[in-house]
């Protein structure tokens, strides 16, 4: 499911590209990747095996247009083909907005596309997605080969009820990015359908106006001496004189004193309400460097945090244990980036507490640490 950065003003969705082993998933994802300009684009990461090119998956966070005054990020991910790796596809597919389902289009194949198609339904339907209600685009891949199956047969074999599809050669790029951008548009259709955008924030033309300052003005006219004797009457008629009218001043109210807090329980920060009890120390040293601006020792509290909480997803590289908590790859990249920074800002000790109390999340949400 997608998820929505409140200080970023980033909602972030994701698509899979599913389909059967060597249907060309992975090429689409390097194809797009050599297209979008780098500025718009991550870090994309690929592992090959023996059977197929995609072992684990491969990640490409790609901007794209805006909803409300947010921006979307679109997260690409592929899914290993061979049947034997469904344990893999199954947590790729966990939290997906969209399927982009890559088909290949030679005879050969077929029965491997009806295969796969079902896998994908099967899979969804486990998460308690229903095919017919999710976001989904047809790939009619590998035109540009000889022998080819008509599209109206991959239509009939495939599509019965008619989504959105597209031929496309991944090879040479020739429709990929079409693909793209109309699994980008049912993804972003269906969030403006569930409303999991926030509202937007007050512009300037949200402040007091309109009978406020005209009131606002008309009392600095009334306010100003002389004003009501030099209008005019109508007809040229003299100006008729109005009695002033004593304006009583206001009671003189004396202040009532605030009485100073009285010593107490602290009560605890966002972070270290969720943070699990290996991980509370740290969260509450990360607050108070905060509260005191102490932003260095803050981003290293939260660093160490986090790699100790990334740890309880079991072993591994950290992308990896990132990967099994659906944490955020980008986040956690930028995150290692301030902590070798010296001079830091409060923006980035605010955004170090953000990442870890979504990696706390996380473990609370899959019941990490078991026994806590």
């Amino acid at each position: 499911m997608s998820s929505v950065n409140l200080m970023a003003r980033e909602v972030a969705a994701k698509i899979v590209f599913y389909g059967p082993g060597l249907s060309g998933k992975t090429t689409s994802l390097r194809k797009i990747y050599e297209t979008v300009r780098p500025a718009h684009r991550g870090e994309m990461m690929s592992i090959a095996t023996e059977g197929d090119r995609t072992l684990f998956f491969d990640f490409l966070p790609v901007k794209v247009e805006r909803v409300g005054d947010c921006s979307v990020r679109l997260a690409l991910y592929t899914v290993p083909g061979q049947v034997f790796y469904n344990a893999t596809r199954k947590l790729v597919l966990q939290g997906a907005d969209g399927v982009v389902f890559v088909a290949d289009s030679q005879p050969e194949a077929m029965d491997a596309n009806r295969e796969s198609l079902a896998n994908l339904e099967e899979n969804l339907f486990e998460h308690g997605i229903r095919l017919d209600r999710f976001p989904l685009v047809m790939q009619w891949n590998k035109r540009d080969l000889d022998g080819v199956l008509p599209v109206e047969v991959l239509r009939k074999e495939l599509n019965p009820r008619g989504v959105p599809e597209l031929e496309t050669s991944a090879a040479n790029g020739r429709g990929v990015l079409d693909t793209l951008k109309a699994i980008t548009r049912l993804v972003i259709k269906d969030l403006r359908a569930k409303r999991i955008v926030p509202p937007p924030r007050p512009t300037a033309s949200a402040q007091p106006a309109g009978l406020e300052a005209q009131l606002t003005q008309h009392l600095q006219h009334r306010q100003q001496p002389g004003a009501a004797a030099s209008q005019p009457a109508q007809g040229g008629g003299p100006v008729p004189r109005v009695a002033p009218v004593a304006v009583m001043p206001p009671p003189r109210v004396e202040p009532t004193p605030i009485p100073a807090p009285q010593p107490g329980p602290k009560l605890l920060g966002a972070a270290s309400a969720l943070a699990p009890g290996d991980m509370f120390d740290h969260a509450r040293a990360a607050e108070a460097a905060f509260m005191t601006g102490d932003y260095a020792t803050c981003v290293t509290a939260c660093t160490d945090a986090i790699r100790r909480a990334l740890a309880f997803a079991g072993e591994g590289s950290l992308g990896q244990q990132a990967f099994l908590l659906r944490v955020d790859g980008a986040d956690l990249l930028r995150l290692q980036g301030l902590a070798t920074q010296q001079h830091l800002r409060v923006d980035d000790a605010a955004f170090s507490l953000y990442v870890m109390m979504q990696v706390f999340i996380r473990l609370n949400a899959v019941g990490l640490p078991n026994g806590e």
